[in-house]
């Protein structure tokens, strides 16, 4: 028999969830305006990328809480302090904050959610920590070329966007500024991690 969702461990994990994702959101704005001090502008765009998720799986678990609307959900938890000046190492902890995410905690609370009788809450726990990992692993990806110098280099010549104009140029390293719009390297990401573009946009 289903458990009563107002006085449920699923309801509570919501809630939990909610706030976690929207504390992400902000720890991610907040990155996002360092990166950019820094001229880190690609790094900034996919910290506001991710925001942009997070901010939907917040709204994707608020949803799942409209039965007990009117009323307030009293939970605990503890939340990451992620301030830092160095990218890098706000890049690795929002890399182990969603891994966190993906396994145990939304993991867990998918296996609760289904024990109680919730599967609609399961199933998005569930899907919500797999994309939690693929960020997780964006989020490496950028620290790990950050970390070995590589952010705009490459040992062989690749395709690079300039993710301001959209201008792409082949080469080792991306261009000091972009010779369409002028802005910076910080703009420049590699094609293949660019958003929409890749080999089938470019036919290559």
């Amino acid at each position: 028999m289903p458990v009563d969702f107002k006085k449920s461990e699923t309801l509570q994990n919501l809630m939990r969830s909610f706030a976690g994702e929207s504390q992400a959101r902000n720890r991610y704005t907040f990155a996002a305006s360092l990166c950019k001090q820094q001229k880190l502008q690609v790094v900034a765009n996919v910290f506001t990328f991710t925001a942009g998720q997070e901010k939907e799986h917040a709204e994707v678990f608020y949803d799942l809480m409209k039965e007990a609307a009117g009323e307030t959900i009293h939970i605990d938890g503890g939340y990451p302090v992620d301030t830092t000046n160095d990218v890098v190492q706000l890049l690795r902890r929002a890399q182990h904050n969603e891994y966190e995410e993906h396994d145990p905690v939304y993991k867990t609370f998918a296996e609760t959610a289904k024990a109680e009788g919730f599967p609609k809450a399961a199933a998005k726990f569930q899907k919500i920590a797999e994309i939690e990992q693929t960020h997780g692993n964006r989020f490496g990806v950028l620290a790990d070329l950050l970390e070995q110098g590589k952010l705009f280099s490459n040992d062989t010549k690749i395709p690079w966007m300039c993710m301001n104009c959209g201008y792409i140029y082949e080469g080792t390293e991306a261009p000091k500024s972009c010779p369409v719009c002028d802005h910076d390297q910080g703009y420049f990401i590699r094609l293949s991690m660019a958003p929409y573009g890749g080999a089938d946009v470019i036919g290559r």
